[in-house]
């Protein structure tokens, strides 16, 4: 079975080409979390930014710091090491004094403490809102007005919410390894929990990307569809087929309802008509992964197919172009580059090193 990466583009594909994180500055990430720490507490919310390193290795130092074993040191999400990321850890520091963190910023180069506050609840996975973004894409080319036009299509319109290319792996490889392990050509036993769950999120979202491109090419991606189950904008609240009314299609029209495509696991989907066909066609073209999704647990569940970046604003700036927007938690900033132009990076694996590589 050959893994396809490139999927369909929604506004006619990348307007010339750019220059991309051809240095940290050129990428930074702010995690919004939906609270304020508490100031009172057994766990100690540390805010940091860090740049040149990734959330694994910080870490490490933070619990270093702490003088606690690596697991209680827990964090909202990943970061990318190559950019300037602002995110928050916890550490669960029970009866114990506040430890002195200031030690990590003498120790290592790229990473500022900004805030460290008391809380009453464990950080845990996903438990943000979102992340706002500024990016700067240099030696831009391409038509300029060209250029204005897909600016204007991805903030009124949005882009498709495809998982990026890393939740995948490098040329696809965590989907082949999901595959192996499903056919039992590997044994389940050598692969640890951390890099199971990896492959099965990769297979899902693999799926997820598929049906959404067959979506893209039949120029339904965007609108509402009979049979469609809708989620809000804002959150992961779905609405039904059965419960859809001529408002929640007009809220449709204006993006602030978003159809949706499956995440495949146990159960039937609950979309309906021509919608729930297309995704019935989906797992009967990739029996080996559904049943495998399903015999691993997961259940189905809902992923919004349009991807509404918020706060869009965009300035050029000689040949470089200056993008700032906010994008809700799973949602990748990939996924609006991609519509605008093709992407020029830098090899990072051969600046990586042995204690702090992605």
């Amino acid at each position: 079975m050959t893994i396809q990466m490139d999927q369909a583009f929604a506004w006619g594909g990348p307007e010339g080409q750019a220059l991309f994180k051809q240095s940290n500055e050129d990428f930074r990430v702010d995690e919004i979390l939906p609270f304020q720490p508490s100031g009172e507490g057994e766990h100690i919310l540390i805010q940091i930014e860090k740049s040149g390193h990734n959330t694994a290795w910080v870490s490490k130092l933070l619990a270093a710091a702490a003088d606690v074993p690596p697991r209680q040191v827990t964090y909202a999400g990943l970061k990318d090491r190559h950019g300037v990321t602002t995110q928050w850890f916890g550490v669960h520091l029970p009866g114990k004094h506040e430890p002195d963190f200031s030690v990590i910023e003498q120790q290592e180069e790229g990473i500022r403490i900004l805030q460290v506050a008391r809380h009453d609840r464990k950080l845990r996975t996903g438990s943000l809102t979102g992340n706002r973004f500024q990016i700067r894409l240099r030696e831009l080319n391409g038509d300029r007005d060209q250029l204005e036009q897909r600016l204007q299509h991805i903030k009124t319109k949005g882009v498709p919410n495809y998982f990026g290319p890393q939740r995948f792996g490098h040329e696809g490889r965590n989907v082949e390894t999901a595959l192996a392990m499903f056919r039992g050509e590997i044994s389940r036993k050598r692969i640890n929990r951390q890099k199971r769950s990896i492959y099965l999120s990769a297979a899902r979202s693999w799926l997820f990307n598929l049906h959404l491109a067959s979506r893209i090419e039949d120029n339904s991606w965007n609108r509402y569809q009979p049979g469609d189950v809708l989620m809000f904008n804002d959150s992961d609240t779905l609405i039904l087929p059965e419960r859809i009314d001529d408002s929640a299609i007009a809220r449709a029209a204006s993006h602030e309802l978003l159809p949706t495509g499956p995440m495949w696991g146990r159960g039937r989907p609950v979309s309906q008509e021509s919608v729930a066909e297309a995704e019935k066609q989906l797992a009967e073209g990739h029996p080996d992964l559904t049943s495998g999704l399903e015999m691993a647990g997961l259940n189905q569940e809902r992923r919004a197919l349009v991807l509404m970046p918020a706060a869009f604003e965009w300035q050029f700036e000689g040949d470089d172009l200056l993008l700032s927007f906010s994008l809700r938690r799973g949602s990748y900033a990939t996924a609006v580059l991609r519509e605008l132009t093709t992407l020029v990076e830098p090899d990072f694996r051969d600046a990586a090193d042995k204690n702090n590589n992605d």
